[in-house]
């Protein structure tokens, strides 16, 4: 597999295991609509979460969550909408990105909540 592909599987991995001790029930891992995915789909309490995992071992071209531009936003909405109708969802909803950031020795991450708002 492609490093760039690896960094972003442990990236997801790292950021899924960070959920489940917040509290959150992991729903669905890398859920596909047409052209688009949502890396976590996750709930807790009575809101569904569709969050974006953005993995980066350096930051010099920018911080993690600044690469989700607006065109994948609307992605992750129309698959959210989907994922929506196709469960029946009737609670809150919220777009989340988790950035992840990992060197030789740790991984720092950030949860950003109404990350679209």
């Amino acid at each position: 597999m492609a490093e760039h592909l690896d960094t972003g599987k442990l990236g997801e991995d790292k950021a899924a295991a960070f959920l489940q001790d917040k509290g959150y029930e992991i729903l669905v891992r890398n859920y596909r609509f047409r052209h688009s995915e949502i890396d976590i789909i996750a709930k807790k309490n009575k809101i569904l979460a569709f969050i974006e995992v953005k993995t980066r071992t350096n930051v010099s071209f920018g911080m993690p969550e600044e690469f989700v531009d607006a065109t994948k936003r609307r992605l992750i909405m129309k698959a959210a909408e989907q994922y929506i109708f196709d469960t029946d969802w009737h609670g809150d909803i919220r777009f989340d990105v988790i950035s992840v950031i990992i060197t030789q020795h740790t991984a720092r991450i950030e949860h950003i909540e109404d990350a679209f708002y």
